[in-house]
């Protein structure tokens, strides 16, 4: 195996989450700027919409979300479905009810599960609206505000419950700063509002799975290490998704390292002197987990009822 990436796997077994996650600024001052937002707004709004990753709900869940809407009927959306295992999204899903929370699988890049979302919202606000209504008030549509970490997937979701590109996307954490107000069609008001992290990270591996991700922009963490950690993972949890998508036959290697030096000698990421190019496929693991490539992939599993 090659030395470089030998001494880099050792390097992953010895280091905590926080120093392979260095740089993440766990508070900007947009984020700081987004709590205000949201806590000024929400008397404004009748209804939440937590917007979490399908394939990571309990780790895209903002826990400094929780204390900020307490009181408020509240809806679960578990975007990305398509991305994540079927068979285990379902059992978020009973999971959240069996607490009490409303849930929904959507995929808001195909519209699946957004019809559903749009009548369990209106359902949650009705009997806030039906009480304006009996003090005399003028009847209104029902108001929502969009909550979620960055890169969940709000602007898409806004996008597709419009009809139209109404909200700011980028496939980049970060990109909706300011609150808009977005008109549906369908009778609702939303609210987005921009991503927003929490100060710090009580479970740390919450912070590994984010930067799997994306959520946790590529710019801030040691990408090499993130990926290490990323291919134990699948070495452990779908190691015949990497054997299909990489062609390998044979069993997979048992350490990261020796996996990511085969997956670049099958994809001829190569410098010169057969040297592997690690940056490029750190890249392409990376860029093959999320965007699908390796399939329905699950990395949260819903606690026991």
């Amino acid at each position: 195996m090659n030395d470089y990436i030998k001494d880099r796997e050792e390097s992953v077994k010895k280091l905590s989450a926080e120093q392979v996650l260095p740089n993440v600024q766990w508070f900007p001052g947009h984020m700081t700027k987004a709590r205000r937002i949201i806590t000024e707004n929400l008397k404004l709004v009748d209804v939440v919409i937590e917007l979490l990753d399908a394939r990571i709900p309990y780790s895209s869940a903002n826990p400094m979300l929780q204390e900020i809407i307490a009181g408020k009927p509240k809806a679960v959306a578990l975007n990305k479905a398509d991305l994540a295992d079927p068979a285990i999204t379902r059992e978020w899903v009973s999971y959240f009810r069996s607490q009490g929370v409303q849930a929904v699988a959507v995929d808001s890049t195909q519209g699946k599960g957004t019809k559903q979302l749009v009548k369990l919202t209106e359902e949650l606000a009705k009997a806030k609206t039906e009480k304006l209504v009996s003090k005399g008030a003028k009847a209104r549509a029902a108001r929502v505000m969009i909550l979620g970490i960055p890169n969940v997937g709000k602007s898409s979701l806004i996008n597709r419950l419009a009809g139209s590109n109404k909200a700011k996307t980028a496939d980049k954490p970060g990109v909706t700063r300011a609150k808009q107000w977005i008109r549906l069609a369908a009778g609702l008001e939303l609210l987005d509002t921009p991503g927003i992290l929490w100060p710090k990270f009580d479970d740390m591996n919450a912070g590994l799975k984010l930067a799997f991700t994306g959520a946790i922009n590529d710019e801030a963490i040691d990408r090499e290490l993130i990926t290490g950690v990323f291919l134990d993972t699948m070495i452990k949890q779908y190691p015949e998704r990497i054997k299909e998508r990489y062609k390998i036959g044979a069993d997979l290697p048992e350490t990261s390292g020796e996996l990511l030096e085969l997956i670049g000698r099958k994809r001829g990421c190569l410098l010169k002197g057969g040297i592997i190019d690690l940056e490029k496929v750190q890249r392409i693991v990376l860029t093959d987990f999320r965007s699908g490539k390796l399939g329905t992939i699950s990395l949260d599993m819903p606690p026991e009822n």
